[in-house]
């Protein structure tokens, strides 16, 4: 169970990686809150545009991803970004 939720958790770095212009300041972290994997999202300042998008579409989609692995794990993500 371990390695899939680190799969995710890859996933979305890597996602997020390919996204921004710095990926070094790409941090991820994830915590347990009752049932759900809330896993955290920490990106450059100049980059937080990039990683939320217009109105928040590619927020939205990063969420969509995570909704589709937790579906196929029978898990609950959730993703914050960090501001």
């Amino acid at each position: 169970m371990i390695e899939q939720a680190a799969n995710t958790r890859a996933l979305i770095e890597h996602i997020a990686k390919a996204l921004v212009d710095t990926p070094g300041e790409v941090f991820i972290d994830e915590y347990e809150d009752g049932d759900e994997i809330v896993i955290e999202l920490e990106v450059a300042e100049a980059d937080l545009g990039k990683v939320i998008g217009r109105s928040g579409r590619v927020a939205r989609a990063l969420r969509t991803v995570l909704s589709a692995a937790g579906s196929k794990q029978n898990k609950r993500y959730a993703l914050e970004i960090i501001e």
